[in-house]
């Protein structure tokens, strides 16, 4: 099977009724999902001929890439993306809330998340490795690499969301200017790792604020001690009544360790679909 977090969570909750002889599960890290219909709204939106669109993709260098049915390839700079013109619900409450990101439920994880170019690997079993052995020598694998700083990308990140009011993260940032930083993103941004990173302590700052503000009671059952300590250092602490661990006892070893395992590989020069 394979599944982004929550599809491999309810597969996890039913595997033992199920019955399988064996089961294998590749996973991809979910950064939100919505519905066809405004999937295709975004879509008009990127392109005026959005019904030839063949294939897109978040890529971990910081842009969108877009193919066509006749072969032509479109670039997006992710600050250039229209999100302000996206409704506020877009995505739904428990994507933004989502605690799973790198799918850790499944055997092994395929995305853009920690390459720089190529897909990123997490074999997080013998069944995991059991499947990518069956590639054989179509896979070729290389070391991890990590660059730049993300504190300064997710700090930015925090104060928009704090200012969306619950709704999308707003771009502050003028028209003008959007150009110059989509440029030096790539270039200057948190890279591999470090970039994984990020996205991690970001989907951990959304969990906080959304939930907060949309569903402050359930904020002690759905945030697991490892979203505050990925959140302390930007200042996000429990609120009285927010957690059921006291905030000195958390841990993110787990979490580090498994950003520090993941291999990027690559098939060929467009290593298959993306996942964002």
């Amino acid at each position: 099977m394979i599944g982004i977090p929550c599809q491999v969570h309810a597969l996890r909750a039913l595997e033992a009724e199920l019955e399988f002889e064996r089961l294998f599960v590749i996973g991809t890290p979910c950064s939100e999902n919505t519905t066809t219909e405004r999937f295709h709204d975004f879509l008009a939106l990127l392109s005026d001929r959005p019904e030839t669109i063949s294939y897109l993709e978040f890529r971990a260098d910081y842009r969108v890439e877009l193919r066509f049915d006749d072969g032509s390839v479109k670039i997006v700079p992710f600050l250039m993306l229209p999100i302000s013109k996206l409704p506020p619900d877009f995505f739904p409450l428990t994507c933004r809330t989502c605690v799973a990101y790198t799918d850790v439920l499944a055997d092994i994880t395929v995305g853009y998340m920690a390459g720089e170019g190529e897909q990123w690997l997490l074999v997080r079993n013998a069944r995991g490795a059991e499947v990518l052995g069956l590639l054989g020598e179509e896979v070729v694998l290389s070391e991890r690499g990590s660059s730049g700083k993300r504190a300064g990308a997710v700090k930015g990140f925090l104060g928009n969301v704090e200012r969306a009011a619950g709704g999308l993260p707003l771009r502050s940032m003028p028209d003008w200017l959007r150009p110059l930083v989509g440029w030096l993103m790539p270039r200057i941004g948190p890279k591999g790792l470090e970039f994984a990173r990020a996205r991690l302590e970001m989907k951990a700052v959304e969990t906080i604020l959304h939930l907060r503000r949309a569903e402050p009671r359930r904020m002690k059952y759905m945030v697991p001690a490892h979203i505050w300590a990925l959140v302390k250092p930007y200042g996000l602490v429990p609120w009285p009544g927010e957690s059921q661990q006291a905030l000195g006892k958390l841990d993110v070893s787990g979490v580090n360790h498994e950003l520090a395992q993941g291999k990027a590989s690559c098939t060929d020069d467009h290593p298959g679909p993306g996942v964002g």
